[in-house]
C-alpha cells in the first residue's frame, strides 16, 4: 500500500513509518516543509491550517491515510482539516487511521474500561471526542475509518517517561504529578507502531481501539523507576498539581494527574495484536532501550 502520514517525523510517527516499510508498504510523509527531510525521499507539503494543501496531497495513487498529527488546539481548525483529508477517501474504499488518546474518557474508577465506554474529556483534549466521531462517521460514506487511542506511550528515550527521567535527573528524585495512587494505562511505541499496520490491514470500517498493552500502572513506581534512569537510587515524591500547574501549564498537568484503568483486549482479541516490547518499568530501571 502507498500509505500517506501525517505526523511522521514525530515521536510516534516515527515509529509507525519504521514499522509500516518493515512490512513492505511506501510510505509518504506529509510535512510542512519538504527540507526537513532528506532531498530523497518523496514527500508531500501540507499543513493542518491549510484545507486545500491536505486535499492535495491525498491523489489517487494513495491507498491510506495515518493521522498521527498533533492537534492544533483549535476544533474549527482541525474539524477542517478532517474534512480536507475524508473527502478524496469518500466512496472509494481507502483507509483512514485517526490517532485520539485515552485522557478522552477522563478518570475511569477500578474497573477496565474498554472503546464502549462513554467519553468524559479532561480540559486538553476537550473536542477531540468530537473528531472521533466525525472519523467514524465516514465509514458510512465507504471509507475504512478506524480510531486508535494510545494509552501513555513510552520506549526509546521519548514520551512523558523521558520527560519524568529529565525532572528526576535535575530535582535529584524521581517524581509524579497528583496522588501515588494514580494509574496509567501505557504502551511501547513500537508496540503501538504494529498496531498501526496491522489496522491498516485488518480492522473493520467504523472499528475504535484502545493502544493499550498495560491497563494500569502505578504513576509513582514510574517515578521512581525514571529515578533509577536518571541515576539515582529509585526514590520518588509528589509533584503537587497547582505547582505542577505552574510550571507545566494546568492542562497537561491535570492529564499528567490523571487516574485511569484501561483495557486493551479489542485490539489483541479482534486483530491479533501482541504486545511484546519490555514493561515500562523493566525499560526504565533496568536499563532497556528498545
Amino acid at each position: 500500500m502507498r500509505i500517506l502520514v501525517l505526523g511522521a517525523t514525530g515521536y510516534i510517527g516515527s515509529a509507525v513509518v519504521s514499522q509500516l516499510t518493515l512490512a513492505g508498504h511506501d510510505v509518504v510523509p506529509l510535512v510542512k516543509d519538504a527540507a526537513a527531510l532528506h532531498p530523497d525521499v518523496p514527500v508531500r507539503v501540507g499543513d493542518l491550517t491549510d484545507p486545500a494543501s491536505l486535499r492535495s496531497a491525498v491523489t489517487d495513487d494513495v491507498d491510506a491515510v495515518v493521522n498521527l498529527a498533533t492537534p492544533t488546539g483549535d476544533e474549527a481548525v482541525d474539524t477542517a482539516a478532517l474534512e480536507a483529508l475524508l473527502a478524496p477517501l469518500r466512496g472509494t474504499g481507502r483507509a483512514f487511521v485517526y490517532t485520539s488518546g485515552v485522557w478522552v474518557l477522563g478518570a475511569t474508577g477500578d474497573a477496565p474500561v474498554t472503546e464502549d465506554a462513554d467519553t468524559d474529556p479532561i480540559a486538553i483534549v476537550g473536542y477531540r471526542p468530537r473528531i472521533e466521531q466525525r472519523v467514524l462517521a465516514a465509514a458510512g460514506d465507504d471509507v475504512r475509518a478506524v480510531v486508535i487511542r494510545p494509552g501513555i506511550v513510552y520506549g526509546r528515550d521519548g514520551g512523558i517517561t523521558a520527560l519524568m527521567t529529565g525532572w528526576a535527573r535535575q530535582h535529584g528524585t524521581g517524581r509524579y504529578v497528583g496522588s501515588a495512587a494514580t494509574r496509567w494505562p501505557m504502551v511501547h511505541v513500537d508496540d503501538l507502531a504494529e498496531l498501526y499496520v496491522i489496522a491498516l490491514t485488518k480492522a473493520d470500517s467504523g472499528d475504535l481501539l484502545h493502544g493499550v498493552a498495560h491497563e494500569s500502572v502505578p504513576v509513582a513506581a514510574v517515578a521512581a523507576a525514571a529515578d533509577v534512569a536518571a541515576g539515582g537510587t529509585g526514590r520518588a515524591e509528589p509533584w503537587p498539581l497547582a505547582e505542577a500547574s505552574e510550571v507545566l501549564g494546568a492542562p497537561f498537568a491535570e492529564a499528567l494527574a490523571l487516574d485511569q484503568v484501561v483495557s486493551g483486549r479489542r485490539a489483541v482479541e479482534e486483530l491479533g495484536w501482541l504486545p511484546s516490547r519490555p514493561h515500562v518499568l523493566t525499560e526504565l530501571a533496568g536499563g532497556t532501550r528498545g
